[in-house]
């Protein structure tokens, strides 16, 4: 062994690997561009190996390097099993978990619930990062994510986190003003909000054409957040899961009996990190408040008793 070769700088090599930018992987690090790029140079001295191409836009990594990530993710894998075998308890449940969500979930359900969390898990640190691109959990871009599909493929752990549902919503003040709407057909005549069509990241995101085929969006956002927003502005109508717009007085649901959506959210982790305390923590709380209020996901339905026997009514 090199005596200039310390381990401690695998990981800043897993973190230029990883986001291919030194000041990416120096915040994700929590220490400064110029200590990474030292760690860098060191460790490639050390080895007397190139392992990264410098350019403009960052650090690619060279055909030892590739081979090289292997061996030090292998050595996370082992350093952070090491930790599970002499940790139990709350005591091994600290550190930081990123999880990615989609922008509904993680900021109409999981935003709510942050506090509980919190109280829990006070030595765990949570990233909730919702926004509408998929993190990689193969670059280890995220620990843990809540998606719309599992992976086909792939050295992964998936379950089913929830179902829900999703209905037409529009303003009460758009419905007054606009032609009544009493069948799928109606829906043509008026003007609708929707996602960018050419930024949809996840085919489950695609609405429009499974409600009427043709729909077009006059008002497209990248943002459920906007979409919401320019519903209740009266903008037109939109496709909104039940969880976001079940508690929005101004606006309400468009032929509840004729559509609804049905869609899953997913959780997903890389198998090496299932057994991390932290990580499993995150997962069980997930687990947790999402049996705690799964009659918030999807509209509820009872028997009425009309002539002749019972019938279903929203």
């Amino acid at each position: 062994m090199n005596p200039n070769f310390t381990w401690d700088d695998l990981q800043f090599f897993l973190a230029v690997a990883r986001t291919g930018q030194l000041s990416t992987a120096a915040r994700r690090l929590r220490t400064s561009h110029a200590t990474v790029s030292r760690r860098i140079d060191r460790l490639e001295f050390a080895l007397k190996v190139k392992l990264f191409e410098r350019n403009p836009r960052g650090y690619v990594l060279t055909a030892i390097g590739q081979r090289f990530v292997e061996t030090a993710e292998r050595i996370e894998r082992e350093t952070e099993q090491l930790q599970l075998d002499i940790s139990d308890g709350l005591t091994a449940q600290r550190g930081v978990v990123r999880l990615s969500t989609l922008e509904g979930f993680g900021n109409f359900f999981l935003s709510d619930r942050l506090s509980s969390f919190a109280a829990t898990y006070p030595n765990i640190s949570l990233e909730l990062v919702a926004i509408q691109q998929i993190m990689s959990l193969s670059r280890k871009e995220a620990d843990l994510s809540v998606a719309l599909t599992a992976p086909k493929a792939g050295p992964y752990h998936s379950e089913v986190l929830t179902p829900y549902t999703l209905h037409v919503y529009g303003s009460r003040s758009y419905l007054a003003s606009h032609p009544p709407i009493r069948s799928r057909n109606d829906l043509a005549a008026h003007r609708f909000v929707g996602y960018i069509e050419d930024m949809i990241f996840a085919p489950g995101l695609d609405y429009l054409g499974e409600i009427q085929p043709g729909l077009r969006a006059h008002f497209q956002s990248s943002s459920i957040l906007t979409q919401l927003k320019a519903v209740r502005q009266g903008l037109g109508l939109c496709v909104l899961p039940h969880f976001m717009a079940r508690d929005e007085k101004d606006i309400e649901i468009v032929l509840p009996d004729e559509i609804e959506l049905k869609r899953t959210y997913w959780m997903i982790c890389h198998r090496d990190l299932i057994a991390v305390p932290r990580v499993r923590a995150v997962r069980e709380f997930l687990t947790q408040i999402v049996r705690e209020n799964r009659g918030c996901f999807s509209r509820e339905r009872v028997l009425a008793v009309v002539p002749g026997g019972l019938a279903l009514r929203p």
